[in-house]
């Protein structure tokens, strides 16, 4: 702990050490670590293989899928195919796949059964049936948890909540009836945090909930599949070496021109507001790893307030389960600012994706009640710092479902852009300054 620091600090843990980064990517890329989907021979015959992967490292089956599915192999011996890490954890800056940003543009607001669904109606073997329908199970089970109200936020915590309830922790093994009582069906939307912020933090999620053993807490994805400790432990001891990449990934450097001159007026002006909680920079930089308490940071509490698996019963099933043996969940009052490095790629910004440009951050005044981006990665707003986007009416006053989903309404549960308002104090030019500068981290 730095008395230095205005807000308690998390401390940092132990972790396991020895991972391999290069053997972390293969497997975040091509490992097996969800292994229950639709049988590959019906995805095939519905999407036409790629010619030449869309990312890096890709090989084998996976050379020809999308970034965001992998193959592997279900305990039926099946080979299938389902989504994978990327699905919520690659991102798309000016037409580039970036691997370890989070998907500002995921659609989850489709009930996702209904695809799965589709996809009984293809002929398929008796074996590949089985699979086909364990996973289908699963699917069904979670969808009513996991639609959010527009595009681009995120239900992973409510999914993961989800799957607890249908979980036995001892053992893991699936029970068709809750064991526990299902979260809300109203999902506390997240914007997903890049993930080369782990270099710096000493705790995970937005509220500093995931302490301990983080390879362990990364892993969690595999609920959906997993049938055993036995299966989970082996997922585990690869994600040393995903955690390993991830802690040593790049970050993404600004793309476009730089003032420095302008950069450097920012840099004490920046130091002065912003360091408090976001630290410093440079050779000697320090982030502190504070939890600011929701009366002081002001944003949307409904996530701090317990929502989805941090709710106490599922703090509790975290505790008995195998991943209670190296990790826990301490949810917190409050939000852990985050550190700032590549900051300009991770638009919109707050835990919850409620402002779409980094100038909104810095002048509440400028942040709409409702707005809607085009969702093409090439619309960046070098000036302001963000996606572009267009001010617009609620929801609620939109007739047709496929606009009203692309409609940000700050007026939702969970959705709302108020509070952090630290840079209202400062002049545009001084704002104009610090925008600057924040483009060099």
């Amino acid at each position: 702990m730095d008395p230095a620091w205005p807000y308690p600090q998390v401390p940092e843990e132990e972790q396991r050490t020895g991972g391999d980064p290069a053997r972390g990517y293969d497997y975040l890329v091509n490992g097996g670590y969800i292994t229950c989907g639709i049988p590959k021979t019906v995805f095939d015959s519905v999407s036409a293989p790629l010619t030449t992967p869309d990312i890096p490292g890709r090989t084998g089956d996976n050379a020809t899928l999308p970034f965001n599915f992998s193959a592997a192999t279900s305990a039926e011996g099946v080979r299938v195919v389902s989504a994978n890490c990327l699905s919520c954890h690659a991102g798309r800056i000016n037409g580039e796949i970036v691997v370890g940003l989070g998907a500002a543009d995921g659609d989850f607001t489709a009930d996702q059964s209904q695809f799965v669904g589709l996809a009984g109606n293809i002929a398929m073997t008796a074996t590949e049936r089985v699979a086909y329908d364990r996973f289908a199970t699963r699917i069904r089970a979670i969808a009513p948890y996991t639609q959010t109200k527009t595009i681009g936020v995120n239900p992973a915590d409510n999914l993961t909540a989800a799957l607890m309830s249908h979980r036995d922790p001892a053992t893991l093994a699936w029970s068709a009836t809750p064991q526990i009582p299902l979260p809300p069906a109203i999902v506390a939307p997240v914007d997903v945090p890049p993930w080369w912020r782990m270099a710096k933090k000493t705790s995970m999620f937005y509220t500093a909930a995931g302490r301990g053993d983080h390879a362990r807490i990364m892993m969690a994805a595999s609920l959906l599949c997993s049938e055993s400790v036995e299966e989970a432990r082996a997922i585990d001891a690869a994600f040393v070496d995903v955690r390993a990449w991830i802690t040593s990934m790049p970050v993404p450097t600004w793309p476009f021109p730089v003032d420095a001159a302008l950069a450097e007026q920012g840099k004490p002006i920046f130091q002065a507001t912003c360091s408090r909680c976001h630290g410093t920079y440079g050779e000697d930089g320090y982030y502190p790893n504070e939890i600011v308490p929701l009366e002081e940071i002001g944003t949307d509490g409904t996530l701090a307030a317990g929502a989805s698996q941090f709710s106490e019963r599922f703090v509790a099933w975290f505790a008995a389960s195998f991943w209670g043996e190296t990790s826990r969940l301490e949810p917190q009052q409050g939000y852990v600012p985050p550190p700032l490095d590549g900051i300009w790629a991770t638009a919109p910004f707050f835990h919850n994706g409620s402002v779409p440009t980094l100038a909104a951050v810095l002048d509440s005044k400028k942040r709409p009640g409702a707005w809607t981006r085009t969702f093409d990665s090439t619309a960046y707003d070098q000036a302001a710092v963000g996606w572009k986007f267009t001010p617009t009416g609620l929801q609620a006053a939109e007739p047709n479902a496929g606009k009203r989903v692309r409609i940000y309404d700050t007026t939702l549960l969970g959705y709302g852009n108020k509070g952090h308002t630290y840079g209202d104090v400062l002049t545009d030019d001084e704002r104009r300054a610090v925008l600057e500068y924040l483009k060099t981290l």
